[in-house]
């Protein structure tokens, strides 16, 4: 930029918040963002109809010798549902590495622009699936949501985290529980969208999903390009009214008073360790939220709607009956996953988040181990009470994390290095369904009755977070060493900051009242609204369950 430029719209240093500037408003702002991407978990909801696209009724198999490779450019047979699941895998492995890749450059440009990306690869990825849809050629769709929308998913995810994290020193955990918990929801939100989008657009030869892609990406667009312009970050020095920041040797031990700079934190073992409790934590959450609906059905079979008969006895009307209550059992476990994570990244600014972490895995561990247990006493309430819970704490991983590393090595770069520990996620994602499929497959091979194939798995689960808590139980404060000296820490300011503020640098700016107290009220109501329907709508699918 050359001298005296003027930074442009989405330049960083435009989105500087002046004095009076209510924080609360940040928050709203990063829930448009993660509610509409985290439609990523609800994709699942276009799969059996994108099955049907060409035979409408009944799918149009594909011949033996059309392999996976043929079937991203065929246009006379309709995809597998295996095949479309691909999708949802490039989701999070995209969503890692471009967090990894590209976690710096977003500290640098700032939240406004890398949300604005963000917005354009997720909604335009939309589009281009709803061209591949037309075409019918597969490929396309692996390019637009899986890859573009991908990129979109990862600078989304992480665009918020530091901004809030600045926003709310006193409040961390809180402030990502908050953002984070929007991602938990997104599904609950976009998959009753999709489905009510579907049935609107649905006729005699067309399954309806290119026209709800079309629907929704417009829909998110609004969102999301609505919160990446409203995101604001605090004038240098700015703190909460009536916070004083801890001096050097008090409060939590944990809590740094240094910055790390990015470029160090792979060589810091503090990082690996915080890499691996993320990673043992979410491998055994996704291994649960795998096994948790046909768990229920094989485990309690014929219980479930009041017929004294296993799983393996039950006929097609039956097995359609159980089916729906499991659907109610799995809607329920969203509502844990998503409070859990609010929750628990609340508790965790009173916890701290070490010891926070030392109850997800001894507690869990404990509840994975007694799962098998309550399953052989027939004693749903409890069974449903463990998994429920269970659920809370991996959601809770999630929004207690970003905090973690805030107090581990600062919030000068806490973005950038967030989008690397979120390899951890993407390795989970492998880790965790193979472990619980390839040993129930296992289990069956053995000629176990299917209410005992989850024992073992179980047990191994909980090996897991026994591991996650000896990497937590070695987490220490990050050596001095590592820390940006004053003058490194003041450079790595200047470019983030080219221009600080019209007054002064070392001016500590106080956020007063709201000027417009309307304002937050109606930016909340614009995410509360769309929240709240989705939970109702959760809520009576839960209802299946009890009833």
């Amino acid at each position: 930029m050359t001298l005296n430029a003027k930074p442009s719209f989405l330049s960083k240093e435009r989105t500087i918040a002046g004095p009076g500037f209510n924080r609360w408003l940040v928050p709203p702002a990063a829930l448009a963002i993660h509610l509409c991407i985290g439609m990523a978990y609800g994709f699942s909801v276009f799969w059996l109809p994108l099955s049907k696209a060409i035979g409408i009724k009944e799918s149009v198999k594909c011949g033996l010798e059309i392999g996976f490779f043929q079937e991203l450019f065929v246009t006379d047979c309709d995809w597998n549902i295996a095949t479309l699941g691909w999708m949802y895998t490039l989701f999070f492995v995209l969503l890692g590495s471009s967090a990894a890749l590209w976690g710096g450059w977003l500290e640098r440009v700032g939240p406004r622009k890398a949300g604005v990306v963000s917005t354009f690869c997720w909604c335009g990825g939309m589009l281009l699936s709803a061209l591949g849809i037309y075409l019918h050629q597969f490929w396309l769709m692996l390019l637009g949501s899986g890859v573009i929308g991908g990129i979109g998913l990862g600078l989304g995810y992480i665009s918020p985290v530091s901004t809030l994290i600045k926003w709310f020193p006193d409040r961390r955990g809180m402030a990502t529980g908050m953002a984070i918990m929007g991602f938990g929801g997104g599904a609950m939100i976009g998959s009753p969208l999709a489905t009510l989008l579907m049935k609107h657009f649905t006729t005699e030869t067309d399954v309806g999903v290119m026209q709800t892609f079309v629907a929704m990406a417009l829909i998110y667009f609004v969102f999301m390009i609505s919160g990446a312009l409203s995101y604001r970050i605090p004038a240098h020095n700015w703190k909460p009214v009536g916070w004083t920041p801890p001096q050097a040797g008090q409060g939590k031990a944990m809590v740094t008073h240094g910055h790390v700079h990015v470029k160090n934190v792979f060589k810091i073992k503090q990082f690996w360790l915080v890499w691996a409790v993320l990673c043992m934590n979410v491998s055994a959450g996704i291994g649960v939220i795998g096994m948790s609906s046909p768990m229920l059905q094989e485990v309690f079979g014929g219980q479930l709607i009041g017929v004294d008969k296993p799983f393996s006895e039950l006929d097609k009307t039956q097995l359609a009956a159980i089916a729906s209550v499991a659907a109610g059992f799995t809607a329920l476990l969203s509502l844990f996953n998503i409070g859990g994570r609010f929750v628990w990244g609340s508790l965790s600014d009173w916890l701290g988040r070490k010891l926070t972490f030392i109850v997800f895995f001894i507690v869990g561990g404990l509840l994975y181990v007694s799962i098998p247990s309550l399953a052989m006493s027939g004693n749903k309430a409890l069974f449903v009470a463990a998994f429920s819970l269970i659920l809370s704490m991996y959601g809770g991983g999630f929004a207690t994390v970003p905090a973690y590393l805030a107090d581990l090595f600062g919030t000068q770069m806490v973005g950038a290095i967030h989008g690397r520990l979120l390899t951890a996620w993407a390795t989970a994602g492998i880790l965790g369904p193979v472990v619980v499929n390839y040993m129930r497959e296992y289990q069956l091979g053995l000629g176990l009755p299917r209410e005992q194939v989850y024992n073992q798995t179980m047990l191994i689960l909980a090996g897991l977070l026994m591991i996650g808590l000896i990497c937590n139980l070695l987490i220490r404060p990050v050596a001095d060493k590592w820390f940006m000296t004053e003058e490194e820490l003041e450079a790595e300011k200047r470019l983030m900051y080219t221009k600080l503020h019209e007054h002064d640098a070392d001016e500590v700016f106080y956020s007063g009242s709201p000027s417009l107290p309307l304002t937050v009220w109606l930016a909340w109501l614009a995410v509360a609204i769309p929240l709240g329907w989705g939970i109702v709508n959760t809520l009576i699918n839960a209802s299946k369950f009890f009833s």
